[in-house]
């Protein structure tokens, strides 16, 4: 009888799963290279493609602002490393858009034609494609733990304002021990944690604590501005 090996795909607090791989700026030790910093991970369906083209000039032209965050980007698609090589330099010698030129991609990707990565990642998801990874996206913390993952498919190309708010967002929540609402950006209101007892968070909600406001005893905000924020995540 024929079987399927299954893969268990990684979730949100999981270890990211370890793998070397050869990139285009050489062979990585995926996550122990990245070991005290941020890492977003991310696939790509495949090399000369136009929606991919799109989003690997948009991702250089922010590399330096996740850089700034301590994020370093990893791109993977099941290509070879030669076919990534030729789609970069064209990239960089022929692409321009949305007034992007001359965009040359220095962080690392992966050739992954064994499809090994992309497999302990879920990065092929047989709905889109068996051949194809889909438009993955995992946020990898500084002690190697997956924090948020985004799929996107084949068609769709990803929004990277959100990509870098989810960053921000995850980093802020850390430093300052907050919860964050519904689209958030730094220097809007984040919320104070729930406290343990009904009655203490009446007491909570009763209080004038300076810059907190109570909605009900289970929803409160208080001030965060952008300085602070930026002030605790820029490097």
């Amino acid at each position: 009888m024929e079987t399927n090996e299954v893969t268990s795909m990684p979730r949100i607090g999981d270890q990211a799963p370890a793998f070397k791989a050869v990139t285009t700026q050489g062979d990585i030790n995926f996550p122990a290279d990245y070991a005290g910093k941020w890492a977003i991970l991310f696939s790509h369906p495949a090399d000369f493609t136009p929606v991919c083209t799109s989003e690997f000039m948009t991702f250089a032209s922010m590399q330096k602002d996740f850089e700034a965050l301590n994020c370093q980007l990893v791109g993977l698609s099941v290509d070879g490393l030669y076919s990534h090589i030729a789609w970069l330099r064209t990239i960089k010698e022929k692409i321009e858009y949305k007034g992007m030129k001359n965009v040359e991609v220095t962080f690392p990707l992966i050739e992954d034609i064994t499809m090994e990565v992309a497999n302990k990642y879920g990065m092929l998801q047989p709905g889109e494609s068996n051949t194809k990874a889909v438009r993955a996206v995992f946020f990898i913390d500084p002690k190697g733990v997956i924090r948020t993952i985004i799929y996107y498919p084949l068609s769709l190309g990803r929004n990277f304002d959100e990509l870098k708010r989810v960053l921000m967002g995850l980093q802020t929540a850390d430093a300052f021990g907050v919860a964050l609402p519904a689209d958030w950006r730094p220097g809007d209101d984040v919320i104070v944690p729930t406290a343990g007892s009904c009655g203490v968070a009446k007491e909570r909600m009763e209080s004038k604590d300076e810059g907190v406001t109570c909605y009900d005893w289970f929803f409160c905000t208080k001030k965060l501005s952008k300085d602070a924020v930026e002030k605790a995540l820029y490097k």
